[in-house]
């Protein structure tokens, strides 16, 4: 009996040691360890800013979603249940073992991103060890294809990758925030224990972009690149008066909220911005301007186009037929390449390359675009006169449509070139003189009189409107040279001509078929964005009754 008493005893003893020991002297230990294993701090998402048009419409959102994730250590005890999980997430069961095993010593891993709402039903029914769904933003676009390039993605984690969503990314983004939550032995979330940081999110972004103008881009010049079988196709809406961005469409495109297309995909490239191409005639309003302003040639003056050719340094300059003696203004309306090169050459040699680069030509256009390419003017004047020559009607030089549309811009305004604006603007941007204003004034006449009967860009034409424009066609460089049947068709203009509200530029690259003059493909998608922008806008027409443009034949001079 003592033996048993002493032993019992001893028992007692050891077991109050050990109480004394778990509840006095390693409570402090121990409550950090029940923690460790019960208590996690949970990152909080934020939402990312909105982005709207200027009328608020909504171009970008971001919705919450559910994404799966898991403790392997937990879950690979119950192999069921993983091939379960396979099979809800819809992947190979043995690959989902595989990735799990790889991993079984960390506390997080995904199992999948951003699932449709009813796969998270099935995931969260199931009950599974160590699995949890947590609350994430998924990146939506309302405007799908039509607004792709420009507004550009997010990646899965919600960073921006181009267009508009990386130029704004730090305005955009919110501040993620952080809890203090209580977990079961499976992993599972019991409860919120303590907010630590509130998740701060985006701001609201409004565009200068009117969504109705883009729609209707971006039908006319589909329409128009599938319609001629061409390559690509891109078209610029900007502000006359602001230099605000009110459209900007391309043409092969994608479906931003699918993701299935690869990010290096030709469909991804924003043409409009950077892209670059040699822009032929539509120079040619810059090479009269240096000339004017240079006091070389005078607007009255002839210049002798015939025969038709022009002999400079061993090269040929053609026009497409003998247009004889020309006055300065019958050289823009006709688009003579001789005649444009002969005023290039009496003008100093510094004179157009100059006045090109005033025009904004060779640098950024301030639009912020990521990837928006600076085009090329050669970094000394030209000294050859064949390069002086080429110069002149649009070659040796690279620009983008958006850069186009701003030199356009400062033509319609006046003389006063401004930075081009994504962003909705309460007063115009400041800007700055490139040209005086009586030299800007007769360039919109000689543009006008392009879209009047005779001229190689009537089809530019918009009933009841005064319309001023050139057209433009570049044969494109090949491997060997400059290729015989690769064009790029353009049309550059802006209208009313009495007060200009809209300057478009519309490239069409590569069309096949007979038609592939500017004046031919690209100024009817002008018409058309243009006619649609005007009546949006509700711009009162500044065309007299009865001084209507009368409609010419497909067949007649381009």
């Amino acid at each position: 009996m003592l033996t048993v008493v002493a032993v019992v005893g001893l028992v007692a003893c050891a077991v109050l040691a050990r109480a004394v020991e778990l509840q006095v002297i390693d409570r402090d230990f121990l409550r950090e360890e029940a923690a460790e294993r019960h208590l996690r701090t949970v990152s909080m998402p934020a939402h990312r800013g909105v982005i709207t048009d200027r009328s608020g419409e909504i171009l970008a959102i971001s919705s919450p979603v559910e994404s799966a994730w898991a403790h392997p250590g937990k879950l690979l005890g119950h192999p069921q249940t993983i091939d379960q999980l396979a099979r809800i997430l819809e992947r190979p069961a043995g690959e989902l073992h595989r990735y799990l095993e790889q991993r079984r010593e960390r506390e997080f891993v995904y199992l999948r991103r951003h699932l449709a709402p009813r796969r998270a039903e099935q995931v969260q029914a199931l009950h599974a060890p160590g699995v949890e769904l947590q609350r994430e933003f998924r990146r939506f676009y309302p405007a799908g294809e039509v607004t792709a390039q420009l507004i550009g993605i997010t990646d899965i984690d919600g960073r921006g990758l181009e267009g508009v969503e990386r130029a704004f990314n730090d305005t955009l983004r919110g501040r993620s925030g952080a809890k203090r939550v209580l977990r079961d032995r499976l992993g599972r979330t019991i409860k919120d224990v303590a907010l630590l940081q509130e998740p701060r999110p985006g701001e609201r972004l409004t565009l200068a972009l009117d969504r109705r103008i883009q729609y209707h881009s971006y039908r006319a010049l589909k329409r128009a690149v599938q319609r001629h079988g061409a390559r690509a196709g891109t078209a610029v809406v900007l502000d006359a008066a602001t230099g605000e961005l009110l459209a900007l469409v391309n043409q092969p495109s994608y479906n931003p909220n699918a993701r299935s297309t690869p990010s290096d995909d030709e469909s991804h490239r924003n043409r409009g911005a950077a892209a670059t191409y040699e822009p032929g005639s539509v120079i040619k309003p810059f090479t009269v301007a240096s000339a004017l302003r240079s006091g070389s040639v005078a607007m009255g003056e002839t210049i002798d186009t015939a025969p038709g050719t022009f002999r400079v340094a061993g090269h040929t300059v053609r026009d497409v037929r003998n247009y004889g003696r020309l006055k300065v203004t019958g050289v823009i309306r006709k688009s003579s390449n001789v005649g444009a090169a002969k005023i290039a050459l009496r003008t100093p040699p510094r004179a157009l390359w100059q006045t090109l680069q005033d025009f904004g030509f060779g640098a950024p256009t301030g639009s912020r675009l990521p990837t928006e390419a600076s085009g090329y003017v050669d970094p000394a004047p030209p000294r050859r006169r064949v390069e002086r020559a080429t110069l002149a009607y649009g070659y040796g030089i690279a620009a983008t449509p958006l850069q186009l549309a701003r030199a356009y811009a400062a033509i319609a305004n006046d003389g006063v070139l401004r930075p081009v604006s994504l962003l909705a603007r309460q007063a115009p941007a400041e800007g700055y003189r490139v040209l005086d204003a009586e030299i800007a004034g007769r360039l919109q006449g000689m543009l006008e009189a392009v879209v009047s009967p005779g001229g190689t860009g009537h089809r530019a034409a918009v009933a009841g409107y005064r319309v001023a424009g050139k057209t433009g066609t570049v044969r494109k460089v090949g491997p060997d040279g400059y290729a015989e049947r690769k064009y790029v068709a353009l049309f550059a203009g802006f209208a009313p001509v009495s007060d200009p509200r809209f300057v478009i530029v519309v490239l069409i690259d590569e069309p096949t078929g007979e038609a592939y003059y500017g004046g031919q493909i690209a100024a009817p998608v002008f018409s058309q964005i243009m006619a649609e922008a005007l009546r949006m806008r509700n711009v009162p027409p500044d065309q007299p009754e009865g001084s209507g443009v009368p409609v010419i034949a497909v067949g007649e001079e381009p």
